[in-house]
């Protein structure tokens, strides 16, 4: 039987996932807990080219964004030091799941991710949407559902995950990044792109000419959390879930995503939905 390429995909990821369990069993013999206490260093993945979640400043090697602000309060919260590991979005669930990096921000707790990783509570609740060019308009979910429309998604990504679930006979073309996909719609390959409105609203600020954003109906929200190893000590989740709720009743959360949206993506508070939560 010929598999299709993002069945070929699926089939790499789940048996790298399965590879790799042996060795993530054998490190349970430390806790994440227990070498961040051991070690004083909380260490984070950080995804270049993702702002506003993540960005490097390459005159500083500074890591700014969203994330990265979130990622300091919580090791100032823990009274230890943060060590950036650079890692992609597809890399991050293995790298999370190896012990390669205590917790990934930013992370759709998908189910096929839940199956090699644990996930905190809820970050915050984003909202998908698609960017469309301007000639291309529809108001539902359902209308996307059409084999003659073309559907760009980042592989592997929360967006994926929703065209699969929601549009089986759209043609979903799969590019292997965001940025990918973005192309695909700039040169008109595609009719539109999924993404989560953090996203697709900095993109249209950052590119106006490429389209416009749907926000078609009914609202899917993408639950963002923090992806950390799984292992019998919950003593690691019950700290960051800890600094969650002492964050988010301080406005914390909040003011860091609104924040970065202006500051690196020149996107004003008014341009999100009012069912957006922070």
């Amino acid at each position: 039987m010929k598999l299709t390429r993002r069945q070929f995909i699926e089939a790499v990821v789940a048996s790298s996932a399965a590879a790799a369990a042996p060795a993530v069993f054998a490190q349970d013999a430390e806790s994440t807990w227990a070498r961040i206490k051991r070690t004083g260093r909380l260490r984070l993945g950080a995804i270049n080219g993702a702002s506003p979640y993540f960005t490097k400043d390459l005159a500083t090697s500074e890591w700014k964004g969203f994330c990265s602000d979130f990622g300091r309060d919580l090791a100032k919260f823990l009274k230890v030091e943060v060590e950036w590991v650079e890692t992609t979005w597809g890399n991050a669930v293995l790298d999370v799941q190896t012990n390669k990096i205590d917790a990934q921000f930013g992370m759709a707790p998908t189910p096929a991710r839940r199956e090699v990783v644990d996930f905190t509570n809820p970050l915050f609740n984003n909202i998908n949407t698609v960017v469309a060019k301007k000639s291309f308009n529809i108001k539902r979910w359902d209308e996307l559902n059409n084999p003659e429309v073309k559907i760009a998604v980042d592989v592997g990504s929360s967006h994926d995950q929703l065209a699969t679930r929601l549009l089986p006979k759209a043609n979903v073309l799969r590019f292997e990044s965001s940025a990918a996909a973005t192309m695909a719609l700039q040169s008109g390959r595609v009719d539109c792109q999924i993404l989560a409105v953090l996203l697709s609203t900095a993109l249209v600020a950052k590119m106006p000419s490429i389209g416009h954003i749907i926000f078609p109906t009914p609202d899917e929200f993408a639950p963002t959390n923090i992806g950390i190893r799984k292992q019998t000590d919950k003593t690691f989740a019950n700290q960051v879930n800890a600094w969650l709720d002492e964050a988010r009743k301080a406005g914390r959360i909040r003011d860091g995503i609104i924040s970065n949206m202006q500051k690196l993506a020149n996107v004003p508070p008014t341009a999100f939905p009012p069912q957006l939560q922070f």
